[in-house]
Formats: C-alpha cells, structure tokens, sequence
C-alpha cells in the first residue's frame, strides 16, 4: 500500500550523537574490536546489548533466522546455546555454519559474524543450562520449541510441571542441551553515518592470523 510506503520512507535513522570509528586504529584481532563495541553499547544503554540474530540453514539450504543472546565471546569464538530438538539445534546438526547480526541502533553499529559451529561438551553445556533463570529452564526441559501447541493452557500446565521437576532436582539438565561456539572465519564491522557515508571493515582469518580490508558501504 502506497501510504505504508511512503511512511516507512519517511521514518527517522541515525538520530542522535553517532560514535567515531578510525578503522586505522583497530587491533589485529576482531574479538578485541567486537568487546570493545559491545562495551560501548552497554555504556551508552543500549537495551538488550546482548540480543543477536542466529541464522542458520537445513540440509537443503533453506535459511530461517531468530533473536537470542549471546553468552560468552573469547578467542575460541562466540557462544550460544540451543535444545537439540529446536529447529536451530536440527539445522546445526545438519549444516554446522552460522552467521550471527548484532545491532546497536543507537549508535548506528552493526556487527556480522560467520563460521562454523562446534558442539561444546557436557560440562560446559551444563554449566550455561544451570546458569538460566528458573522459568528459562523449565522452558527449555520441555523440549518441545517450535513445535504445535492446542492451547495456551497446555502450555501452562506443562511449564508447571517442568518447574515442579526443576525444583525437586534443581540440578536437572537434559542432555539435549547444547552450549554452541561459533568460530568466526570473518567479521565485518559496520559504522553508520548520518551522511550515508559508512564505514565498514571487515576481518578475515587467514589460518592463525587475521587480515583487515575496508569496504565499500
């Protein structure tokens, strides 16, 4: 509809006090980079500074993509966890490559990342399980993500009793969930300008190193 068109043309972007980005005087390393960007964004209180976009695909190349948060990032790479049964855990089991999409809006930052994904072991998977709030948990004891729900009040009645089994064995963790790490073959990032002029670098490994390359917004 043209009405719609034209209101989401007119719509306001880069509002606001945008930081300065000198991709001259960036590390050699993104995940330096990355920390610093993210630490800004929780600095300037950027809601949900964590949130990213996971995309994946199925064994047919088929992509779908979701929002979820980060939970950890070091130089092994990025971190996020999945039930194995959800449609991400089934897609990673089949394609084990991802691309992840942080956005800072308020500052006009944008950060891509993609790599393969590798499994972490038990303990570590565990460990994040058990670090989720109660009501995060007993959600994800259910197994039973993206799957087709008769009615709100099954839903209910099933997260009551998940909470009932997690407080009875608060040590409970299924063995389908997954702490993922993402091992980035190249991150791009992005800084946007008021005069459209952005700036946008990108890192690329190239085995134990990593090369810097501008490119064109």
């Amino acid at each position: 509809m043209a009405d719609l068109r034209q209101l989401l043309r007119d719509l306001p972007v880069f509002g606001g006090e945008l930081p300065v980005f000198d991709p001259a005087a960036t590390p050699d390393d993104p995940v330096e980079l990355f920390t610093r960007w993210l630490l800004g964004a929780i600095r300037a209180q950027v809601p949900e500074p964590h949130a990213m976009t996971l995309a994946t695909a199925d064994a047919d190349g088929t992509p779908s993509a979701r929002t979820l948060i980060l939970k950890d990032v070091d130089a092994a790479g990025w971190r996020f966890a999945a039930h194995d049964g959800s449609v991400k855990g089934r897609e990673l089991a089949a394609r084990p490559y991802a691309a992840l999409t942080f956005y800072w809006q308020p500052l006009a930052r944008q950060v891509r990342v993609r790599g393969p994904v590798v499994r972490e072991g038990a303990e570590r998977s565990a460990a994040d399980f058990l670090a989720r709030s109660a009501g995060a948990r007993a959600e994800a004891l259910l197994g039973r993500q993206s799957q087709p729900l008769t009615s709100l009040a099954e839903r209910d009645t099933a997260m009551a009793g998940a909470a009932e089994r997690l407080a009875d064995d608060p040590g409970l963790v299924p063995a389908a969930w997954t702490l993922h790490t993402v091992r980035a073959e190249s991150v791009e990032f992005w800084q946007g300008a008021k005069d459209r002029n952005h700036t946008r670098l990108a890192y690329r490994r190239a085995g134990t190193t990593w090369t810097k390359e501008l490119l064109w917004p």
